[in-house]
């Protein structure tokens, strides 16, 4: 079997909510999810990153679920999800790439029988996740919430950040991020402006915590594609074709100027493509914009789905 997510009381997660689902996403693998709010209301799916998971949404889903269904899966090897091994003889055995994410993602909702229209709500890797995901059919996209991440490749003008790959390109930097969980801590530290308390960045690092634990955290790295050859290049390129397509919808972009990854860089990428979107950033908030900013950003995101219902 896959080796299980991490055991911890409620009270270990602040904000966090107390049900949490799951289901078998795989032969022998079982997703973590959360599924919050009124079964027929309008649904919002939210689509974290590396090295977060679901707990990042917390404060969105808090706001929210009042009147919308929120979505929100853990990745297999993330969060409370199951973080099974990628070795050849490993069973069950995983394929840590952007595909196996998309295809992951389609088969939550598949499961939980949403096949109508959603807002699309991503962060970090959820941009290339959620927009490879809606590429089979992206008219069921309606909405849009775009939170420090990407759907198109790194800009020209843009260095690959150090710390990227030290994980991505050094054998040396593998070990020591999955030995002392260096990724995950090192964005509870410095992915914020405003220090985080000690629960709270527990939160993000306990999902982590151990070799086998964050096996996930480094493939994630390790697959960002940069260039023609990377595995998810074809599917990242198809998504960058697509964005400007979404033009035509609402979209509310959060962006933390101060991210040393998803700078200013990318969300000028994001205007260029989609014009139209109510755009809200600050000079001072990091990559965890949710983190920093939530006490503007919820109330805020909360206007702008309900001036813009859902056509059916």
């Amino acid at each position: 079997m896959a080796r299980p997510a991490f055991r911890t009381r409620p009270m270990d997660l602040p904000d966090y909510p107390a049900t949490r689902h799951r289901f078998e996403v795989r032969p022998g693998i079982e997703m973590s999810y959360l599924d919050e709010g009124p079964r027929d209301g309008e649904v919002v799916v939210m689509v974290h990153g590396n090295p977060s998971w679901s707990f990042y949404w917390r404060h969105l889903v808090a706001g929210l679920s009042d009147r919308y269904r929120c979505i929100v899966p853990d990745h297999v090897g993330m969060g409370l999800s199951d973080k099974p091994d990628d070795a050849p003889g490993a069973s069950p055995r995983y394929d840590y790439t952007l595909q196996s994410r998309v295809d992951d993602l389609g088969a939550l909702l598949a499961h939980l029988g949403i096949d109508g229209p959603v807002t699309l709500a991503v962060h970090d890797w959820g941009g290339m996740i959620g927009f490879g995901w809606a590429l089979a059919d992206p008219a069921r996209v309606q909405r849009l919430v775009i939170l420090n991440t990407a759907a198109f490749p790194l800009p020209e003008v843009k260095p690959m950040p150090w710390q990227l790959s030290m994980g991505r390109d050094s054998r040396i930097g593998g070990w020591l991020i999955r030995r002392f969980n260096l990724f995950a801590r090192g964005a509870a530290l410095l992915g914020t402006r405003r220090r985080l308390p000690a629960n709270v960045r527990r939160g993000y690092t306990a999902p982590y915590d151990g070799w086998e634990n964050a096996i996930s955290t480094l493939r994630f790295m390790q697959d960002i594609p940069l260039r023609e050859g990377d595995r998810a290049w074809p599917l990242l390129q198809q998504a960058a074709t697509a964005l400007p397509g979404y033009a035509d919808r609402p979209a509310f972009i959060g962006w933390g100027l101060a991210d040393f990854v998803f700078d200013h860089h990318f969300l000028d990428g994001f205007r260029r493509a989609l014009p139209q979107a109510q755009v809200r950033a600050f000079n001072d908030a990091g990559h965890y914009v949710l983190e920093d900013k939530h006490e503007v950003l919820v109330p805020e995101i909360r206007a702008f789905l309900d001036s813009n219902p859902l056509r059916g």
